[in-house]
């Protein structure tokens, strides 16, 4: 385990899982927006409930647009 991981700023809702979010995001290659929503989505039953899950749903506007302007489809 990373030192980075044994640590936890501010509550416990990452901690508590076998896998830390940022090691999934970060094996995942995700860009911020798409590692938003996956920490987001992930954390809301433990941590900030429907706000986190609005949160995320801003963060998919907010990738749904970049995209369209990049002309996917």
């Amino acid at each position: 385990m990373s030192e980075a991981n044994k640590v936890q700023v501010g509550g416990s809702h990452y901690k508590q899982h076998k896998i830390q979010i940022w090691d999934a995001i970060l094996d995942w290659n995700l860009g911020y927006l798409e590692g938003c929503v996956v920490k987001y989505v992930a954390r809301f039953r433990n941590k900030g409930g429907i706000e986190d899950l609005e949160k995320a749903r801003h963060y998919i506007d907010k990738l749904i647009e970049v995209e369209k302007a990049r002309g996917l489809k």
